[in-house]
């Protein structure tokens, strides 16, 4: 069996009288990658002549240097929504919205 712990950032937080509940996603590093350099590297797997490649490169190039730069965050996260006890929340210390908490995710 895999143990998989992994850290998430509470998004919202709702009380609701007895309940709590928790909107939180995975809390990752990412790295920003531009979108010239993602239609680079798309045009890279697409085309495999090289010579074709080393004709289309400078010009593909050149077009998105006139382009402005727009920095991306490629990663799709894994999204929580977890409902408790009000008093089960207030047993973990009653973390707020951009605390993180840390979840155990196994199969039993």
């Amino acid at each position: 069996m895999h143990d998989e712990r992994i850290k998430y950032r509470i998004d919202q937080l709702t009380e609701t009288g007895a309940n709590v509940s928790l909107a939180l996603s995975e809390d990752i590093e990412l790295e920003p990658v531009s979108q010239q350099q993602m239609m680079l590297e798309a045009v890279d797997r697409a085309v495999t002549d090289k010579d074709v490649k080393e004709q289309i490169r400078p010009l593909l190039e050149a077009i998105l240097k006139s382009q402005p730069q727009t920095l991306v965050k490629t990663y799709s996260r894994t999204v929580i929504q977890i409902t408790m006890p009000k008093k089960r929340y207030e047993t973990i210390g009653s973390p707020r919205v951009g605390d993180k908490l840390l979840i155990d995710i196994r199969r039993v």
